[in-house]
């Protein structure tokens, strides 16, 4: 039964300490997310415009907003360290369970080395002598070490970040509001034209990418739920919470930044806030010279938690035999899964080095590999939306503390959008599409020939 999957997935011998709260659990949801409030989304203007890429990114709100409404039902059902490949192995069964920590596992594991490149490259520009590469290995080592010596530890710093990041979008919004003009961020802005024409649809759906860089990884927290010291109450108000909070930051960075002035000149650079303030404030402002410096914290903490993520979905494939057993171990002392944490880490910083010798489509690595990371994002999203439509079916009174409203048509809604995501994401990404399915087959090819260790899993269980 579907039930007895999920319990199997849930015990064991490597057990994870309970001690996140839910204000922890909610900096943990924003602070996965926030560096996509700084850069990133602003190509999406280049693509569709500044009007076009607002649909964009209505629609890829609307997606997530009742996704995490839907998906808070499954993490407070199964609080697990596994996240989506519990949540798939209790309503798909083991198949099931293997794409859906796979697509997860490359979601996680492929956004880190980007978002350590571009904090390397930023403190480059304050401090040119040092390496951006160099820089980029260096936050992989100091932030590997802080996860591995306790989740509360981490997960109170990723807090403090977090904070900060959010207070300093608020100074941004604040400082740039004087100046905003409606006919600034309108001027062109269906794709390129003042007037929507039919024409620019398929630009619209090849923002989409782009508006889900303001949301990827949200949904992290599942992650986190198996230490959360409360699941069944904390784990909703965060969730909710933190995609509430998310929603309104995005609209209103991108609202703001548009109404500064020219927003043309925004939409291929990677520092749009610090360029938007700029038509304010002029080059010589202190608030210009204080969103530069601590526009570090909001990296800072998407990087940290997204290694925290990574790390317990390594951690739960392992311990439930769909990974190496050894990738399961906890730290005898601070109850971390430091191997995890290490492996993620290795791959990380391979993909740093290799940025420059893989050109895939023109582009380097990490610029695939961050479009390789939301794939796996939205094959997740379909899988679990798809195991809770048949854990309603087939586990009808199983306890759930928190049931998704207006069910099932908030469920069917973030797997109807995130299916036209993923047909959009697969016409403009073919051949990372292709990388991804090879990625897929192979780790299936690995589930074939590992039976032996699941079934040690269970015994063990």
């Amino acid at each position: 039964m579907a039930s007895d999957n999920a319990g199997a997935a849930t015990t064991g011998g490597q057990q994870l300490s309970k001690s996140l709260g839910t204000v922890q659990l909610w900096g943990i949801a924003v602070g996965l997310v926030i560096s996509g409030e700084y850069f990133g989304w602003s190509y999406g203007w280049g693509t569709a415009g500044t009007l076009g890429f607002l649909i964009a990114a209505a629609f890829v709100a609307v997606m997530y907003t009742t996704f995490i409404f839907s998906f808070t039902e499954l993490t407070t059902m199964i609080p697990h360290a596994g996240g989506p490949f519990a949540y798939a192995r209790a309503g798909l069964g083991e198949t099931g369970a293997l794409f859906a920590g796979l697509a997860t596992l490359i979601e996680f594991v492929f956004a880190p080395p980007a978002i350590a490149l571009a904090i390397g490259a930023y403190l480059n520009v304050q401090f040119p002598d040092i390496s951006p590469k160099a820089a980029a290995v260096c936050a992989y080592l100091v932030f590997m070490t802080l996860n591995i010596l306790g989740v509360s530890i981490a997960a109170t710093f990723e807090l403090v970040v977090t904070v900060i990041a959010i207070g300093e979008l608020l100074v941004f919004m604040g400082v740039v509001a004087p100046g905003f003009e409606w006919s600034n961020f309108t001027a062109g802005g269906w794709m390129g034209q003042d007037s929507f024409s039919f024409a620019g649809v398929p630009a619209i759906f090849a923002a989409i990418p782009f508006a889900i860089w303001f949301f990827l990884a949200v949904e992290g927290v599942a992650m986190a739920a198996e230490e959360a010291r409360d699941p069944k109450r904390s784990i909703p108000r965060a969730y909710i919470a933190g995609i509430l909070t998310l929603v309104a930051l995005a609209l209103g960075v991108m609202i703001f930044a548009g109404g500064a002035g020219d927003w043309t000149k925004l939409s291929d650079i990677n520092d749009p806030l610090p360029q938007a303030m700029r038509y304010i404030v002029g080059d010589n402002s202190g608030w210009l010279h204080m969103l530069v410096w601590l526009g570090l914290f909001g990296l800072v903490a998407s990087f940290h938690g997204i290694i925290m993520g990574y790390s317990r979905q390594i951690f739960a494939l392992a311990r439930a035999g769909f990974l190496p057993p050894a990738l399961a171990a906890v730290h005898p002392r601070f109850k971390t899964p430091h191997r995890a944490i290490l492996t993620g880490g290795v791959i990380g910083i391979a993909a740093i080095f290799s940025d420059n010798l893989i050109v895939i489509g023109g582009q380097p690595l990490t610029a695939n590999i961050v479009t390789m990371s939301v794939f796996g994002a939205i094959v997740m999203y379909v899988l679990s939306m798809w195991s809770l439509f048949n854990l309603r079916r087939t586990s009808p009174d199983a306890p759930r503390s928190y049931r998704a409203p207006l069910y099932p048509l908030f469920p069917l809604i973030a797997l109807v959008f995130a299916l036209i995501c993923l047909v959009a994401m697969v016409l403009t990404n073919f051949l990372v599409a292709a990388i991804f399915v090879a990625i897929m087959v192979v780790g299936y090819l690995y589930f074939r020939l590992t039976g032996h260790h699941r079934a040690a899993a269970a015994d063990a269980a």
